[in-house]
């Protein structure tokens, strides 16, 4: 970012191309000024500068011999990496008023970068700002942010990064910043813009990490934490293969519990080391909890209805869908969302929105979701959910 400009703002041309080339410019100026420009051409930067000294000597110079000059040597000090001379010939280059409209905006962008590698931050921010007023330009405004983060400035270099199509690295930037500053609600929303828009398990990881400690998250939710991290690969673990299906299996469904667990086999975690016996008596618990509960279906569901257990029948309608009887399951899931009683009904309606979106109903499920409220992380969830189904990884 620091070398923006450098070659376009500052070229070295003839004195007769350039727009004030017309104005008289004495002999005792121009041949150290043409012999600068040779030597500059010839990569030979330090010696133009040090006879551009030539023409400083000559006194009563004309404003544009004193541009001519300065021109010459911003060129020249750019690239020797002489940046305080490159500074000073460049604020009078572009304070001369000669500059064509076209190479303005050029010189005031080489200016900002110049100062910007010279750590020179408060006048690189002023200079950046000067250009950003000449038009809009994504490079300059990427070096303005840049400018403030580096030179401590978080909350300016924030408020730029707010509100906008922002690239993976702003959006890093400004979690970083709001980190700095403490900022934990700041930093979540931007840890789900992250997850949203470019979906890494790292981001994953921290967001469902964060959402679990917030405070008055509900323990209920522990288990759809775990289907989250599931379907984002975040599972590694024997233990985290095992208490998810044993959550499941609590809550009646012995189906997604025998999903979780061949997935386990499947990536080479459970049936190994050990406690590959105990991972063996588990699996056979979640077959015969399925197949139980397919086969009771029919007289739970009646009594269900009949006691007016919404969460009861919610959790039925889930065990009903993990095991294929789509339509059914989520047919249940829905009349339990409308029934009173339930001890968590955004819940209810959470589980909904998952199970839906397992059975690829993308509308339904974005909709449901949408519709959980609360403030126990049920919420969250769903928020999560929805950036999962939209952007899954």
């Amino acid at each position: 970012m620091a070398a923006i400009g450098f070659t376009a703002a500052a070229p070295l041309v003839g004195l007769g191309s350039l727009a004030h080339a017309a104005d008289a410019v004495r002999a005792e100026v121009g041949k150290p000024l043409q012999e600068a420009q040779k030597l500059a051409q010839a990569g030979k930067n330090k010696e133009a500068l040090a006879k551009l000294k030539e023409a400083d000597a000559v006194g009563g110079k004309s404003p544009n011999e004193v541009y001519l000059i300065e021109r010459t040597r911003a060129s020249a000090a750019a690239a020797a990496g002489d940046n305080d001379a490159a500074a000073h010939a460049f604020e009078a280059v572009i304070n001369s008023g000669k500059l064509s409209a076209a190479e303005a905006p050029k010189f005031t962008q080489a200016l900002a970068g110049i100062y910007y590698r010279a750590k020179d931050y408060p006048k690189a921010i002023t200079w950046i700002q000067r250009s950003l007023k000449d038009g809009e330009n994504p490079q300059m405004r990427e070096l303005l942010i840049q400018t403030y983060y580096i030179s401590g400035k978080y909350a300016e270099a924030a408020k730029e990064l707010q509100g906008k199509g922002n690239s993976e690295a702003q959006l890093q930037m400004l979690a970083n910043i709001q980190l700095k500053q403490n900022d934990k609600a700041g930093y979540v929303q931007t840890l789900e813009k992250l997850a949203g828009s470019y979906p890494k398990t790292s981001y994953w990881a921290d967001l469902l990490n964060r959402v679990t400690g917030k405070p008055g998250f509900s323990g209920t939710l522990s288990l759809d934490v775990l289907r989250l991290k599931l379907a984002n690969g975040l599972l590694s673990k024997p233990g985290e293969y095992m208490e998810m299906s044993q959550l499941s299996l609590q809550s009646g469904n012995g189906a997604e519990a025998l999903k979780i667990i061949d997935q386990g086999y499947k990536k080479g975690v459970l049936g190994v080391g050990s406690d590959a016996a105990r991972h063996q008596r588990l699996k056979d618990l979640a077959v015969k909890t399925a197949a139980e509960g397919e086969a009771h279906a029919a007289k739970l569901e009646a009594e269900l209805l009949k006691n007016k257990d919404a969460d009861g029948l919610s959790n039925l309608g889930f065990a009903l869908a993990s095991a294929g009887k789509t339509d059914k399951g989520l047919e249940l899931m829905t009349q339990a969302t409308k029934m009173d009683g339930a001890k968590h009904p955004d819940d209810l309606k959470l589980h909904l929105g998952i199970a839906q979106a397992q059975a690829g109903k993308k509308p339904a499920a974005l909709a449901t979701l949408k519709s959980v409220k609360g403030s126990d992380g049920a919420a969250d969830l769903a928020r999560y959910w929805t950036l999962q189904i939209n952007h899954p990884m």
